[in-house]
């Protein structure tokens, strides 16, 4: 059997038209196909639909995987934390109500926050033509690497 070899960058790279970044991540930031605009991204909180109603361009392929839940927690993590400090500094609050506004307030913007994100990521793989969005089989990959060990 002979291996696909996938080159990235450079030379490949240059034979292709190329997509906008920022516009294909604010697409899939707002739940938007990143290639038109128009379809839905998403059919449940975080599944993804397999290709586009509008343009046809399939999704299914994306490998969003941990990512978005990382960006999460970080985002979410340096605006609760910020704020309870601030709050911490300048007022004095009994345990009982820091639980009460820190605890929710976490959940919420951990929960709006994760579709949005991985939305994003979407865009980002596709204007970059990751992961099956240039026409290549990530399997072709995989397999090569598991025959050179």
């Amino acid at each position: 059997m002979v291996a696909q070899q996938q080159v990235f960058g450079g030379d490949a790279q240059s034979e292709r038209p190329a997509r906008p970044l920022m516009e294909a991540m604010k697409r899939g930031f707002f739940g938007r196909c990143p290639h038109c605009g128009q379809g839905k991204l998403f059919r449940a909180f975080v599944k993804t639909v397999d290709t586009c109603s509008a343009c046809g361009e399939e999704i299914h392929h994306h490998r969003a995987d941990d990512l978005p839940a990382y960006l999460d927690i970080v985002v979410v993590g340096h605006v609760v934390l910020g704020a309870f400090m601030t709050v911490e500094m300048t007022t004095f609050w009994p345990m009982w109500l820091h639980l009460a506004v820190w605890a929710p307030l976490t959940l919420i913007m951990a929960l709006a926050l994760l579709q949005p994100i991985k939305g994003a990521v979407i865009g980002l793989q596709w204007a970059l033509y990751m992961h099956g969005f240039g026409g290549e089989d990530d399997e072709i990959e995989t397999h090569s690497k598991l025959e050179a060990q």
